[in-house]
C-alpha cells in the first residue's frame, strides 16, 4: 500500500483513508454514515454537538475531528453508543423549542430527521421552553434562538466562506448563545440572505422570511429518504494514492 493511504477498521469493516483524514470523512466515502449535526461537508469540522462520537480503540471521541490512525478499531454501531446518541438528542429537543408541526423547517431540519432515524417519537426529560431573544431586525432573514442547537456552523460558515464573521458563540453553559456582529441586531450588518451561513443552518433558528413553508409534505428532503442516505446510498469511491500508484 502507498505511504499516503492507511487502513482502520469500523464495526469489522475494512476502511481506507489518506494520512490526515478524519474519521468521519473516510466513513462518508466508504459509504458508512456516522450520525453528526455540526459537522457540515463545507466547514471546517468543530466538533460541538458530539454526535458523531464512536468508541476508537476502547475510547471515545468525536470521529469528524479525530485523523486516522493506520490500524484503528472503530465501533459505531454498539448499543451504548445508540443510548448516548439518543439522549444527546432528547437534551437537543427539550433545551429548545423545537415544535416540528409548525416550524418551516419541517421536513428538512437535520434535528428532526436524526430524530426519526434513532427512533425517537418522544422524550424522557422535562422541556424548558426558554424564552431567547429573537431577531428580526433584518429584512430578509430572521434568528430564533430558541431553535438554536449551538452546532455554530453559522459562526464557520460566515467566517471562512462568506468572509464576514457576522456571528460569533457568547456566554457559557445554559447561557450560551449566537451573538451578531451589531449591538442592533442582524440587520446592522452586511449579512445576505444568500450567504452561506443561512444555507448551513441545520434546523429552523436562521430562516429567511420571505419563503416559508414553500416545498409541500411529501417533497421535502427528510419525507423521501431517511437522514445519511446520501452517504449510505451514495458511496464515493475509495481514495487514490496521492502522487499516483504505488
Amino acid at each position: 500500500m502507498n505511504d499516503s493511504l492507511l487502513q482502520f477498521t469500523v464495526d469489522g469493516q475494512t476502511v481506507t483513508a489518506h494520512a490526515g483524514e478524519t474519521i468521519l470523512k473516510a466513513c462518508d466515502r466508504q459509504g458508512i454514515y456516522i450520525p453528526r449535526l455540526c459537522y457540515h461537508p463545507d466547514l471546517p469540522p468543530g466538533g460541538h454537538c458530539r454526535m458523531c462520537t464512536c468508541k476508537i480503540n476502547g475510547r471515545f471521541a468525536a470521529t469528524c475531528v479525530t485523523p486516522v490512525i493506520a490500524g484503528m478499531k472503530v465501533e459505531n454501531q454498539t448499543p451504548e453508543l445508540q443510548h448516548d446518541r439518543r439522549m444527546i438528542l432528547e437534551m437537543l429537543f427539550v433545551e429548545g423549542n423545537h415544535i416540528c408541526p409548525t416550524c418551516e423547517k419541517s421536513g428538512n431540519c437535520e434535528l428532526q430527521a436524526l430524530g426519526y432515524r434513532l427512533g425517537m417519537d418522544a422524550t424522557r426529560l422535562a422541556f424548558r421552553w426558554p424564552k431567547r431573544e429573537l431577531d428580526a431586525s433584518h429584512p430578509d432573514v430572521l434568528i430564533d434562538r430558541d431553535r438554536c442547537i449551538l452546532c455554530c456552523r453559522c459562526v464557520r460558515a460566515s467566517k471562512t466562506e462568506d468572509g464576514k464573521a457576522v456571528f460569533s458563540l457568547e456566554g457559557r453553559g445554559i447561557d450560551s448563545h449566537i451573538a451578531v456582529d451589531a449591538l442592533t441586531g442582524l440587520g446592522s450588518t452586511n449579512f445576505l440572505e444568500t450567504d452561506k451561513s443561512t444555507q448551513v443552518c441545520p434546523v429552523g433558528c436562521i430562516l429567511p422570511k420571505h419563503h416559508s413553508y414553500e416545498q409541500p409534505v411529501g417533497n421535502r428532503v427528510y419525507d423521501r429518504h431517511l437522514i445519511g442516505f446520501e452517504v449510505e446510498q451514495k458511496k464515493l469511491p475509495s481514495p487514490e494514492p496521492l502522487g499516483g500508484q504505488s
